[in-house]
This record gives C-alpha cells, sequence and structure tokens, in this order.
C-alpha cells in the first residue's frame, strides 16, 4: 500500500503489543482452523464415496460444528481485542493531542483555525482508530488467509490452484493502480471538511457581527461553496470506491468459474476426487472474500493513513515558548520589581522592531501608566512580560532575575495580565471568576468580584454568581466581561497586575475606584496600559510610548507642561470629553 508509514503505526501500537500478540495468536488459529475444516470436509466426502453410514455422518458432523464453533469463538475474541485496541488508541491519542494543544502558542493556533484543529481532533482520530483496528486486523487476516489457504490447495492439485489463482495479480495490481488516486482525493475530502467546520466555527462566533453588517446572504453564500466542494471531493473518492469493489468482486468471481470449470474436466479425468473439488471450491471462496474486502480495506487504510499524516503534522509543531532546560521556580514571595534593559522585539516577518530598545525600572507597589498611540507597542510590551511571546535573553527581568530563566508556570502565577478582549467561558460567573484557582472559596470568589467592582451587577442578576454567561461572555456587557477577566485574575493573588487597556469599557470613574481598591488592599504592582488618560493621571508614574520606544515619563503633572505626545493625548481626550457632554 502507498505511503504506508510502518514505524508511525507501531509506535500507537507499542503500548498495546501484548494484546496485539494475544489478538495475532487468537486470528493465527482461526486461519488455521479455516484450513482445516475444508480438509475435514474432504475426507468426509472422499470416505462417504465408499459407502454411506449414518453413525459417520453424525459423528463427522458435530466435528465440523465443533471445529466451526471454535472458529467463531476464537475470531470474536481476536475481534474484541484488535478492536479494543483501535479505542484504546483513539481515547489515549485524543487526550495527548489535547494536552499537545494546551502548550502551543496562541499565535499558531490562530492562524492554523480552531475549525481544522478540531476536525484532526475528532474525524481524524476517529479514523486513525479505524486504521488500528479494522484495517490491522484485515490485513493480517488477509496475509494469513493466502499464506495457509494456498499451500493447502496445492496439495490437492496443482493444476487447479494455478488456474484458479491466475487471476489474483491482476487484483494486486488493480489496487495499486487505484491507491494513489484514493489517497488525493481522501486528502481533499479531508481538507474540504476542515474549511467547512473553519467557517462554522468562525461564523458561530461572530453571528452577532454577521447580522449587525448583514452579511447572512455573503456567508451562505461562502459556505455554499466550501459545502459543494467538500461534495464533490467526496463524490470523487465514493465514484472511485463504487468502482473498485465491484471490479475486485467480479475478478474474484473469475477464478471460482474457472476453477468448477477446470475441476468438471480433472474429476472426470480422475486427477481430482468430489471432495478435493468441494474442498478446493471452499478455499476460493475464503480467498474471494478477503481479496474483494480488499478494496475497503485499502479505502480505510487511506483514510487512516491520511488522518494519521495530519495528526503527526500537529504533534511535529513545537511551541516556541518553552521552558529552558536551567529553568527555576521563584523561591519566596515575588515583590514585583520590574526592569527592562533595552528591550528588542521583532515581530516574524516585519520590517520594524515592535519594541526598538527600551528601558525602564518599575519598583513594587507603584502604579504605573503606559500610554501611547495606537501600534506604540503597549500590547507587545504586555505579552512580552508574560513571555506569550518570545523575547531575547537578559532583557526583562522580574525581582533583577531574567524572565526567560523563570518556570512559565510561576512566571505567568505571579503576573496576571487581563486583555482588552476579554475571553469568558460558557459557565457561570463564578466558575469563571475562579478559572485561575478552581478550588477558591465562595469567598474569595466574592472578594475578588468586590474588587473588580462587579458586585452591584452580580447582586442585580437573579442568579447572582450562578449567572450563566454565555459562549465568550454575550450575555455581558462589555464592561462585566473586562471586570469578569479583571476578578479572575485578581482572584490568583499574583504580585504584579498588567491591565492591557482591561478597563476601556468601564467609565472613568468606575475605572478610578478599582484601581484604588487594588492599590488599598493588595499593595499590588500595577502596569496600566490605557488610552483613558483621566485615569492615568492618578497613577505614580507615566510612561508614554511611541514606535516602540519610551519617549516621556513622569507624572501627570509635570508631562501635560511638556509639548509632548501625551500633551497631545490629553488635549485630544479633553476635547472629546467636551463634546460628549
Amino acid at each position: 500500500m502507498k505511503n504506508l508509514n510502518l514505524k508511525v503505526i507501531f509506535k500507537y501500537l507499542r503500548p498495546y503489543k501484548k494484546e496485539f500478540l494475544y489478538g495475532a495468536l487468537a486470528l493465527l488459529i482461526v486461519n488455521i482452523l479455516s484450513v482445516v475444516i475444508p480438509l475435514e470436509v474432504k475426507n468426509i466426502i472422499d470416505q462417504l464415496q465408499n459407502g454411506f453410514s449414518s453413525d459417520f455422518v453424525i459423528s463427522k458432523s458435530l466435528w465440523l460444528i465443533l471445529l466451526a464453533s471454535c472458529m467463531g469463538l476464537i475470531r470474536l475474541f481476536s475481534r474484541q481485542i484488535v478492536f479494543g485496541i483501535g479505542r484504546k488508541v483513539e481515547v489515549n491519542l485524543r487526550q495527548k493531542l489535547f494536552d499537545h494543544l494546551l502548550i502551543q502558542d496562541p499565535e499558531w493556533i490562530q492562524k492554523k483555525g480552531s475549525g481544522d484543529i478540531i476536525s484532526r481532533a475528532t474525524s481524524d482520530v476517529e479514523n486513525i482508530r479505524r486504521l488500528l483496528g479494522f484495517t490491522v486486523l484485515s490485513l493480517c487476516n488477509i496475509v494469513l488467509a493466502y499464506s495457509f489457504t494456498i499451500p493447502s490447495m496445492f496439495t490437492i492439485n496443482k493444476t487447479l490452484t494455478i488456474s484458479a489463482l491466475m487471476i489474483f495479480p491482476l487484483i494486486l495490481a488493480i489496487v495499486s493502480m487505484f491507491g494513489g488516486q484514493m489517497v488525493t482525493q481522501r486528502k481533499a475530502q479531508q481538507e474540504s471538511l476542515s474549511k467547512l467546520s473553519d467557517l462554522i466555527q468562525e461564523d458561530l462566533s461572530g453571528i452577532s457581527a454577521i447580522k449587525i453588517y448583514g452579511q447572512e446572504n455573503a456567508e451562505k453564500k461562502e459556505f455554499n461553496q466550501y459545502n459543494n466542494a467538500y461534495r464533490n471531493s467526496a463524490i470523487k473518492l465514493a465514484r472511485t470506491a463504487s468502482t473498485l469493489f465491484p471490479l475486485l468482486q467480479g475478478i474474484s468471481s473469475i477464478s471460482l468459474l474457472i476453477l468448477i470449470g477446470l475441476g468438471t474436466y480433472q474429476l472426470d479425468s480422475g486427477f481430482i476426487s468430489i471432495g478435493g473439488l468441494v474442498a478446493l471450491i471452499l478455499y476460493v471462496e475464503r480467498l474471494v472474500f478477503p481479496t474483494a474486502l480488499l478494496g475497503f480495506t485499502l479505502n480505510t487504510f487511506q483514510l487512516g493513513q491520511v488522518s494519521l499524516d495530519r495528526v503527526e503534522e500537529i504533534f511535529k509543531n513545537k511551541p516556541k515558548i518553552l521552558d529552558r532546560p536551567n529553568s527555576k521556580f521563584l523561591n519566596g514571595k515575588v515583590k514585583g520589581l520590574l526592569e527592562a534593559k533595552n528591550l528588542t522585539i521583532k515581530y516574524p516577518g516585519s520590517k520594524f522592531n515592535s519594541l526598538n530598545g527600551i528601558n525602564f525600572k518599575i519598583y513594587p507597589g507603584e502604579l504605573i501608566a503606559i500610554v501611547g498611540p495606537v501600534g506604540c507597542g503597549k500590547t507587545t510590551l504586555a505579552k512580552s512580560l508574560g513571555r506569550t511571546i518570545e523575547i531575547p535573553e537578559n532583557q526583562l527581568f522580574l525581582d533583577e532575575i531574567d524572565v526567560k530563566s523563570i518556570k512559565l508556570e510561576d512566571l505567568r502565577k505571579n503576573i496576571a495580565i487581563v486583555p482588552q478582549e476579554a475571553f469568558l467561558f460558557t459557565s457561570t460567573i463564578s466558575e469563571n471568576l475562579r478559572f485561575g484557582v478552581p478550588y477558591a472559596s465562595k469567598g474569595l470568589i466574592k472578594e475578588s468580584a468586590i474588587k473588580a467592582g462587579l458586585i452591584d451587577d452580580i447582586n442585580n442578576f437573579p442568579q447572582k454568581f450562578k449567572t450563566i454567561v454565555g459562549e465568550r461572555g454575550i450575555t455581558l456587557s462589555g464592561g462585566q466581561r473586562q471586570r469578569t477577566a479583571l476578578g479572575r485574575a485578581l482572584l490568583v493573588n499574583s504580585s504584579i497586575v498588567v491591565l492591557d487597556d482591561a478597563l476601556a469599557s468601564v467609565d472613568n470613574k468606575t475605572a478610578a475606584k478599582i484601581i484604588e481598591q487594588m492599590r488599598e488592599r493588595n499593595n499590588k504592582t500595577i502596569l496600566m496600559i490605557s488610552h483613558q488618560l483621566s485615569v492615568a493621571a492618578t497613577c505614580d508614574r507615566v510612561l508614554v510610548m511611541d514606535k516602540g520606544e519610551i519617549v516621556q515619563e513622569g507624572i501627570h503633572k509635570d508631562l501635560v507642561k511638556e509639548n509632548g505626545i501625551y500633551k497631545k493625548l490629553w488635549e485630544r481626550e479633553l476635547a472629546t470629553n467636551i463634546v460628549k457632554s
């Protein structure tokens, strides 16, 4: 079979080699019995030529029933074992795949497409299960059937055996010819299905935007194109399969006709007994089924092989952001001292640095505002603090320790980053708040809601903390979603909190109150990336960024007196507030 990767298949079967050996042994016994039974039939028929005996017939019939029953039970046992292995591989592979996805970089997941990944984690894993269950069993059975049956046929009559099997090389040639075509068609079908999954996933997530802009018809048209592409690829594969399977079965049946035709002549000439001819017919029929099944086995194999390649492609992708071999956990409580030394970050494929040699020192307990025009590098700075993007060595430090030498788990436990786009899970407010601390008490959950300025909103909900927020928090307002995400970060009780425009949907008065509560009750180091300069005005210091650099630094009252970016941004905000009022 084309593109057969035995190493990968053995890798998945290795943990179950003992069970597989039991299944193979059972299959071996089944095939031995499958050879023995026609020989017994031959002997019985030949002995009956010398005279009929009811006792002989009854005893031999019972003997054949016993052999057939044993063969059936052992076959059932072998199938249960091998198919069971397929199910175990499916469960473990899906778990392994999920675990692997959780360590991937967010950018890779977004670029790959969640629909495509979901397709690989579900339908492709299911296809691998069939490959390692049905296909492996079928291929082993075909090999054993030919290995035992053909020598037994030669012992009865070489001429008839050769004549009956002359057609089988043609079958193998046809299988080989159709193999590559089916691989290509199966891969095209899987890719079309992934595109469909991607579109459905994306449209369901963005259903509000579709309705706001009235793009239902455009999305229907795009779905129709993808759906038709999937249909066409499925029809092409079905045509190939529907041509191959009957063709194999028809050619296989020709050997039976050849055997009957030539066998009649051999019988008349005395070269073969009636029992021998019957045994050969039984043997050929035994080969016809697995040979005809070879087409279906091929189809299942090609499907599994394509899926195996698609899943292995995910496993081959290694995240760029990993713990270094010498990474260590932080000792003791983190003070909250942050320092950047010539921090420079450039995204792959970009012509310019997103952060261009910035330097700063933020002391424990400080409230720092980071402001600047859109695209100046504020969000990149926030991502670098939590290492959700890769950063150079010896350029960013936490408590005078290079963050790249700190275990990622420990770093992210001590630096809580709250993004502007707050992601909430389809669960209760309570479950979302304690996502970072799953076993947090009700008291701690309530306290985090109070700190985030969310408690009044929660009390107004009929179900209070048990209110279901819907997919991505759709039932909450923008401000409520942001405050829920903030409460979730505060519950973790990190020493450093980074608010990446996380209060953009909250009014200035509420935002200032939340910030003040965070300072008074926790003595945290807080970095507030924001466009709300009225809130930034209350901070200990303000860092002003532009084109990836820190161009101004100081307190609000001094910065508004300088002719710089901060003054322009402040005047623009004042003008905007006047217009709104």
